[in-house]
């Protein structure tokens, strides 16, 4: 295993070689795109290229991150862009296939490339990394497929490190929790819809509102299954009352609590099982 330090060291040198261009950062507005647009900026302030932070407004996505992803983007000096998109339907996964993360990554990279190609930046960026690539992500595939440049896993870089480094930078977004794609909420071959997607969305910031840092509602048709970091378990039953309150009223019969707590791809086991 590499030392922290030499990964540091590699992953600048990266930035050093690609700021020679302009570059386009795709930003979610969370720890690794945060660290990647950090230190993209840091490098080019010494080439005078430009970055960009494209955001993507998506079907998929928690609404009101645009906001808090301009707010990180001025606070590093970067250009701060917008991009809206509706991949429901423009990605053909409406019906959450199985490789509806392949699918939607291809679309989106592949928008996100026209709008480099528009900005005359050469370099494009995405955040994954190291722990990424051990997990089922379909979706690091389409990234590889198109060219895509994934710094911190070329680097080898784990989520724990990137949050480590982002702190030494003073980012706030260093110890900001993971958003993935609210479609992960849903067994495949569910039908995605606007409604049920805002339902979920809800529902999470209910139980954020609650204290609760990880937190993921898997849907079930009628089943809201709650999932919380494992040394939260306790506080969730104890506060079960204002839970099952607030998720009835988003229109949930049943709601459980998953013994097994917070875990990051918890609807993909039966895929992972056939790989």
């Amino acid at each position: 295993m590499q030392d922290y330090d030499v990964k540091v060291e590699k992953l600048k040198e990266m930035m050093a070689f690609y700021a020679k261009d302009n570059i386009l950062v795709a930003f979610s507005g969370g720890a690794d795109s945060g660290l990647i647009l950090k230190m993209a900026q840091e490098a080019a302030e010494k080439t005078k290229s430009t970055v960009y932070g494209m955001f993507l407004h998506t079907m998929l996505h928690p609404a009101g991150e645009d906001e808090r992803a301009r707010k990180i983007a001025d606070e590093i000096g970067v250009v701060f862009k917008v991009l809206k998109i509706d991949e429901l339907q423009e990605a053909d996964i409406e019906y959450n296939p199985e490789d509806r993360c392949y699918r939607c990554k291809k679309y989106l990279f592949q928008s996100i490339l026209k709008e480099a190609q528009k900005l005359h930046a050469g370099v494009v960026m995405e955040g994954t990394n190291e722990d990424d690539l051990k997990v089922y992500r379909p979706g690091i595939r389409a990234v590889k497929d198109l060219g895509i440049i994934s710094p911190l896993a070329e680097a080898g870089l784990t989520k724990e490190e990137v949050r480590r480094l982002a702190a030494e930078y003073g980012l706030s977004v260093s110890d900001k929790p993971a958003t993935p794609c609210l479609a992960t909420r849903f067994p495949y071959g569910t039908r995605l819809s606007k409604e049920a997607l805002q339902r979920v969305e809800q529902g999470e910031a209910m139980l954020r509102e609650q204290g609760f840092y990880n937190v993921r509602l898997r849907v079930h048709e009628r089943i809201a299954r709650i999932e919380v970091d494992s040394k939260d378990l306790q506080a969730a039953v104890d506060q079960r009352k204002e839970i099952i309150n607030g998720l009835k009223k988003l229109g949930y019969t049943y709601v459980t609590l998953d013994l097994e707590g917070f875990r990051s791809g918890s609807m993909d086991i039966d895929v992972r099982a056939l790989l």
